[in-house]
């Protein structure tokens, strides 16, 4: 099983107080109270989810949780790769002796090696369902918590729509509509990438 990099995507329209005034798309009236970025003048705003994800310049609560899970499956992914280079090591074995060697030595070689492979898929496949089950349970918490910051965020700035721009082609939107980099600066200095890495089992 191979332990990659968790890949979480968000597919966030939001809608926050939806007013008539959305069709005209005036600019706000209000300044932002407190700008750590770029914050759009429309009433619409574009966020990048998958810049969530950056190791250094993303939100630091997702790298805490992709190292503490990819910790976590460290000992099952090292048992799958002993068991894996096991099955190479034997399958070399039985071709490299296979003229010399003696049809029931080989035929206990291939069952012993029928017995690996069945092995390593059912420990596979353990491993791969365990892993995404606990990637679910760690992950979830800080999703909700995404979605609610954003939509805090949207309040704050006046923002009716954010569309995230990871997840809905766009033909063509101002940099300015951007608030990606504003956001994830706010997210992280209200949210220590140390905090709450592990919800209760």
């Amino acid at each position: 099983m191979k332990i990659d990099r968790l890949i979480l995507a968000f597919a966030f329209v939001l809608a926050v107080a939806v007013s008539p005034a959305l069709a005209q798309l005036k600019p706000s009236a209000q300044a932002p109270a407190q700008s750590t970025g770029n914050v759009p003048e429309s009433k619409i705003a574009l966020i990048y989810s998958d810049a969530f994800l950056d190791a250094k310049t993303g939100i630091g609560r997702f790298n805490t949780l992709v190292a503490t899970l990819n910790r976590e499956f460290q000992p099952r992914q090292t048992e799958l790769q002993t068991l894996q280079q096991k099955i190479q090591a034997l399958t070399d074995d039985i071709q490299k002796t296979l003229p010399v060697a003696d049809p029931k030595t080989t035929q206990a070689k291939q069952e012993q090696l029928d017995q690996l492979k069945k092995d390593f898929q059912r420990k596979g496949e353990d491993a791969q369902a365990a892993y995404n089950k606990r990637r679910q349970d760690m992950f979830q918490p800080l999703q909700d918590d995404i979605g609610r910051a954003l939509e805090v965020y949207a309040k704050a700035h006046n923002i009716n729509v954010i569309i995230d721009g990871s997840q809905v082609p766009l033909v063509y939107a101002a940099d300015t509509l951007d608030i990606t980099r504003a956001f994830i600066n706010d997210f992280n200095s209200k949210n220590p990438a140390t905090a709450s890495v592990t919800p209760p089992q």
